[in-house]
């Protein structure tokens, strides 16, 4: 059913003022996808109006959009949308920093250590000694990156292990917000064999020493770049700061989707929201200032390459990933975060006048606001 905005309103209120513990009912469920596919359908049509608007738009293999000299797009994205996955490597249970768009916001007190002296891969805990037994066994991945949560907090710990799997031929990447970098430790970490370093310039938005940092890693690593959630903050900072981040060295800016949990979505409170494919739901706003950020990009022609790393370029990867596991045909690890849909928050979105469905038919016999629908 292509159900109205009226009608929408109406029945989020009403989802909205169930109590927590209480399902939907069947018929009911239909009526809140049919919303969510209203609100989806009219975002998705704006996305490709701007998207056609990018001057000399180009496509890795249908799984996602960027502009800028294809040998600047970064491996570690490559190994994530074409290889045989980006196996994630946790270490570090803490930050010195507290973002608002963080997924783990609110709670980064609390996250559970990898353990003393170990190592989080694929799930399974290991000693740096344990991964020769393990680079002997198993197929050794295209990639691996560095997460959870800001590595730099203790660097020294890495050197080792980001040693070993550069003599095995693994390409590596790290995430940092780069407060803690310096040239020593981004110097150790280059010789140690780290490929890639991705800065997190929103969690800073974009202070200078963050650049200066960057500019310090552009002389050691063979690829440095930017990866963050796009918001109206980050936008506002780097069209200030936009010709130094330019001139910095990096090679490429990943703008990536927000997407909200239980965690971070009361930051972000009464922004207009939606929710991909039944997955992820995110503010509007972020996929917009990336489209945004690629046309400028093209018609400035930046020095850097700039990759729309939306919700479905993550829908994508995790379609490569679980075919590269060996899995059924069209399983895929992505999904929604809520164990419970959060109707509440997307009243915003419904109750604004600027936006607009795109197509709207009279409910169906038995959906009405008058009647009982189980």
């Amino acid at each position: 059913m292509k159900i109205s905005k009226r009608d929408a309103l109406a029945w989020f209120q009403f989802f909205s003022s169930l109590p927590e513990e209480e399902e939907l009912m069947s018929g009911q469920q239909e009526i809140a996808l049919s919303v969510f596919a209203q609100i989806e359908t009219a975002v998705s049509a704006r996305h490709e109006q701007m998207l056609g608007e990018i001057p000399g738009l180009k496509s890795l293999a249908g799984r996602t959009y960027y502009v800028g000299d294809d040998a600047l797009f970064p491996q570690g994205c490559k190994s994530c949308l074409l290889g045989t996955g980006l196996s994630a490597v946790r270490k570090t249970n803490r930050c010195n920093a507290a973002c608002r768009f963080c997924y783990d916001y609110g709670a980064l007190n609390s996250q559970p250590p990898v353990g003393e002296g170990m190592w989080e891969i694929g799930g399974t805990k290991f000693y740096e000694a344990d991964i020769d037994l393990l680079l002997s066994i198993q197929k050794k991945p295209t990639g691996i990156s560095y997460v959870y949560l800001e590595p730099f907090m203790e660097i020294e710990k890495y050197y080792g292990v980001i040693r070993k799997f550069h003599e095995a031929g693994i390409h590596q990447h790290m995430y940092t917000n780069g407060i803690n970098a310096t040239r020593e430790n981004l110097k150790a970490l280059a010789d140690a064999g780290l490929n890639e370093l991705r800065f997190n310039l929103g969690a800073t938005n974009c202070a200078d020493a963050v650049i200066r940092n960057m500019e310090i890693a552009a002389e050691y690593f063979p690829a440095v770049g930017i990866e963050t959630p796009m918001t109206p903050e980050f936008f506002d900072a780097f069209q200030l700061k936009k010709d130094r981040i330019l001139s910095s060295g990096i090679r490429f800016m990943n703008c990536a989707e927000l997407h909200l949990n239980d965690n971070n979505i009361d930051n972000y409170a009464g922004e207009n929201l939606y929710m991909c494919r039944q997955g992820y739901i995110s503010p509007i706003f972020s996929r917009n200032i990336a489209l945004t950020l690629m046309k400028q990009a093209a018609q400035e022609r930046w020095p850097i390459l700039v990759h729309d790393c939306s919700n479905r370029t993550k829908f994508a990867r995790d379609l490569n990933l679980k075919a590269k596991e060996g899995g059924w045909f069209g399983a895929s690890t992505y999904g929604c975060e809520f164990a419970k849909l959060p109707y509440a928050y997307f009243l915003p979105v419904l109750q604004d006048d600027s936006f607009s469905f795109l197509e709207e038919e009279p409910m169906p016999a038995g959906f009405g606001l008058g009647d009982i629908v189980l």
